[in-house]
């Protein structure tokens, strides 16, 4: 992530806080997984497979939903460059917008797999060679790449490369605790404000000059 220049970092929180906006949205209403945080969902179904199958098969739903996600965002960004970001956050747009049509039309169940699917999908807007190169849905790496650098800094090295970390981290639990807000007040109508966000992203992102 510190290879990017410093409005980026802010455009990577920007993009954890949908990320965590929408992963609070699917917990809430699944009472207790995820869409974006395939950890928790991993072990979910360790969980469920010793005590009950059916949390192991949603669990195990979600985590191959999310994986598709992820190949369908590499599929389309499969250069790694600017125009494949845009593109990605296109899609997540797309499918965004069509989880919450659906959760309006009364099936929360296909809004909630389209959910994952973006979540996925998502992480395909920062990719260099080959390789995604800030996960924008999930935050163990992140937070220990955070105190590593932490950890530089109290021993003599850069005082700030813990702060990219710490904006990615606190994008998701600020999202995370907006989503969980407003899903009480509205349900899984706020999926249509996850997705106006989305789309502000996407044009934010086209406008903004290359990463490399």
């Amino acid at each position: 992530m510190l290879r990017y220049r410093r409005r980026y970092w802010v455009f990577a929180a920007a993009l954890s806080m949908l990320a965590g906006f929408a992963d609070a949205n699917a917990f809430v209403h699944l009472g207790g997984y995820f869409v974006s945080f395939m950890s928790g969902n991993s072990t979910r179904l360790g969980v469920g497979l010793a005590s009950n199958f059916d949390a192991a098969r949603l669990a195990g739903g979600l985590i191959a939903i999310f994986v598709l996600g992820v190949i369908l965002g590499a599929l389309i960004n499969r250069r790694g460059d600017h125009t494949g970001g845009v593109r990605v956050l296109a899609c997540v747009t797309a499918l965004l917008s069509l989880a919450a049509l659906l959760a309006s039309g009364g099936a929360p169940g296909i809004a909630i797999a389209l959910l994952a699917i973006a979540m996925g999908a998502m992480n395909g807007a920062f990719v260099r060679e080959g390789e995604v190169s800030i996960g924008v849905t999930y935050m163990t790496g992140t937070l220990v790449r955070m105190g590593q650098r932490l950890a530089a800094a109290f021993t003599g090295g850069n005082h700030w490369d813990w702060i990219p970390y710490a904006l990615l981290w606190s994008g998701l639990a600020l999202g995370a605790t907006l989503g969980a807000l407003i899903y009480g007040w509205i349900g899984l109508q706020s999926l249509w404000l996850a997705a106006a966000f989305a789309a502000s992203l996407t044009i934010v992102l086209s406008k903004m000059p290359s990463a490399a």
